[in-house]
């Protein structure tokens, strides 16, 4: 390695100052902090000095989400492969297909399973991975900064709350909206006031609902035209759950089955083992605030139990229990990867726990009150990244009247 850092340093002036490719330097500084770690360090005696920066925390956050992102592509070649060999459907010629004989069709191989939800995974998340980077690229290039390692974090988090077909190019179009119109439009990594990764995949949602958001959600018409929408985003447990509400559940699903993630869904929002996981690296490392996570816990156990409590003779949903809510749709995987990311969240700690408290209100309602919208996670924590800024800006408003009225 030494020789590769000495390498490295006798090329770097070429990409410094007035260097002959001086306008690259984005490009060579990513390759260099990815090979080794940044030596810039702060010398201004007003910082505080500490071992861990943004590079580091990105890098945790994205081995945070490796146990959900392979059981979820285990999962989704479990189900397909079982389904695919009870209907005698398993080689129908479409281009996954073909990937997926480099290791055979043999549904009771682990290996054959996991690398089949690759064949359909891989491809989305090299496509958001490139078209990201690509625009991280071009805007630190054009503002001549760094490449920031946000992105890193934005297209696996967007990858992985994607369903399994979705279209390459819609996959492209969604990173492209999260990324530009919600991060580097407001000055890129650490000033956007949206989550880029949530950004994207609800324009998705909206702009493409047939093959996104299911047959409740502006598609007004479709049926009138023998137009069928092509899926669901969300996982199947929530819309039978809005179709027919606890026996529906019951009769398809157990709740081990959801907590240990054998059922369908997006790919990275199935399993709570797998979610679990990464939330324990996120908590141990500091990277996430247990306040965030707690409340949000608090306000969804609230609102969902004061809904059982009032029921509903025409909405099935009213009777789902906390419990069930805790287990099926994005709730966990957006609790642990979207709703704790200290950017576009609350940045004080009563602040984080009212920011939290919202979240966990505002997807209980979303799922329960509006019959269009059978999910809610992703809506809940864009409200709340909406009123982040005005959350904590309250609160410390109190702290400085409350010192001053100490003082008085």
């Amino acid at each position: 390695m030494n020789g590769l850092r000495n390498y490295i340093n006798s090329v770097k002036p070429n990409f410094i100052g007035e260097g002959r490719y001086a306008k690259w330097f984005p490009l060579f500084d990513a390759v260099e902090n990815f090979i080794f770690s940044t030596q810039t360090k702060t010398t201004n005696p007003v910082h505080i000095r500490d071992a861990v920066d943004i590079q580091k925390i990105m890098v945790i956050v994205w081995l945070a989400t490796f146990p959900a992102m392979f059981f979820g592509m285990y999962n989704l070649g479990s189900h397909s492969l079982e389904y695919l060999e009870s209907i005698n459907q398993l080689n129908t010629g479409d281009w996954h297909h073909y990937l997926v004989n480099l290791v055979g069709y043999d549904s009771s191989s682990f290996v054959a399973k996991l690398w089949f939800g690759a064949c359909y995974f891989m491809p989305i998340y090299i496509t958001v991975f490139v078209v990201g980077i690509g625009w991280e690229t071009i805007f630190a290039v054009v503002r001549k900064h760094e490449i920031n390692e946000g992105a890193f974090v934005s297209t696996v988090l967007f990858s992985l709350s994607c369903p399994p077909d979705l279209p390459l190019w819609q996959a492209a179009l969604g990173i492209t909206f999260g990324l530009v119109i919600g991060k580097e439009i407001f000055g890129g990594t650490g000033k956007n006031f949206l989550n880029p990764a949530l950004t994207g995949r609800a324009f998705l949602y909206f702009a493409y609902p047939s093959q996104i958001s299911g047959d409740k959600v502006w598609i007004a018409g479709l049926a009138d035209n023998n137009i069928v929408p092509e899926g669901y985003s969300g996982a199947t447990a929530l819309g039978v759950a809005a179709e027919s509400g606890m026996a529906g559940i019951y009769d398809n699903f157990t709740w081990m089955d959801a907590f240990l993630g054998n059922i369908p869904g997006s790919i990275g929002e199935t399993s709570i083992i797998a979610i679990g996981i990464g939330l324990i690296i996120l908590l141990a490392t500091k990277v996430a605030s247990w306040r965030i996570v707690l409340w949000t816990f608090i306000g969804m156990i609230a609102m969902s139990s004061l809904l059982n409590i009032v029921g509903s003779d025409t909405n099935p949903m009213f009777e789902v229990p906390w419990y069930w809510h805790a287990v099926i749709g994005s709730f966990a995987f957006g609790l642990v990867f979207m709703a704790t990311e200290p950017v576009s969240g609350s940045g004080t700690n009563t602040g984080r726990c009212i920011y939290g408290f919202i979240i966990g209100i505002t997807v209980i309602l979303i799922r329960v009150i509006n019959p269009a919208f059978p999910e809610g996670m992703m809506l809940a924590i864009l409200f709340a990244n909406l009123l982040a800024p005005v959350i904590d800006h309250m609160v410390m408003m109190a702290n400085i009247n409350r010192r001053k009225a100490l003082t008085q």
